[in-house]
């Protein structure tokens, strides 16, 4: 049986679900909730939530070959637009509210600063993902080339990590979790690759 497409059910859920976090920041800034330094929690709740969802997308396959629910490969592509919408408002957080537009603040930081320079690499690499998550561009790239494209997310979602794990000064619990997490996941990817070339 062909596979449903579209805006079925689920994907509006997966849809709503993924608008949760900013919503969540929107009502805390008109509740004036955002901590001591609420530019800081802006920009870092964006990033960590960007983080978490290319981590998902990550995890889907492996989820759908354990559980056996191929229609998780179909929320593949959502999640990662919405990961990508906040890591862009994580970057233009940061440029705004943060830096004022200052760009040649802003280009010192990304020279001088890893963790700046792994998260603008990160984001550059995501960037031609994005654009090619839609049909017209598998049909125009061809499915070979589209595949080898999106092989850069197993770049990417380390990048990210490392962008975290460099920008945390204090406690570094939660960005070794990430680390953890994308270690298992890559490590199954390599098993999968290794197991199909014997």
């Amino acid at each position: 049986m062909k596979a449903k497409r579209g805006f079925t059910p689920d994907i509006a859920l997966i849809c709503a679900l993924c608008l949760l976090p900013v919503l969540w920041l929107l009502w805390r800034f008109f509740q004036n909730d955002l901590g001591v330094n609420p530019v800081e929690t802006v920009v870092r709740q964006l990033g960590v939530w960007g983080l978490r969802l290319l981590v998902l997308g990550l995890a889907l396959t492996p989820l759908a070959r354990l559980l056996r629910q191929g229609r998780l490969i179909r929320w593949r592509r959502p999640i990662g637009l919405f990961a990508f919408g906040y890591v862009t408002l994580h970057l233009m957080s940061y440029v705004v509210i943060d830096q004022y537009f200052d760009w040649a603040q802003i280009w010192s930081d990304i020279l001088k600063r890893p963790y700046i320079t792994f998260g603008m690499v990160a984001f550059v690499l995501l960037i031609p993902l994005a654009l090619t998550s839609f049909n017209a561009a598998i049909r125009r790239l061809g499915g070979v080339v589209w595949r080898n494209l999106h092989r850069l997310i197993y770049v990417i979602v380390p990048l990210g990590a490392l962008h975290y794990f460099l920008l945390v000064k204090a406690d570094k619990t939660m960005p070794l979790v990430y680390a953890a997490i994308i270690a298992i996941l890559l490590g199954w990817r390599v098993w999968e690759w290794a197991r199909k070339k014997v």
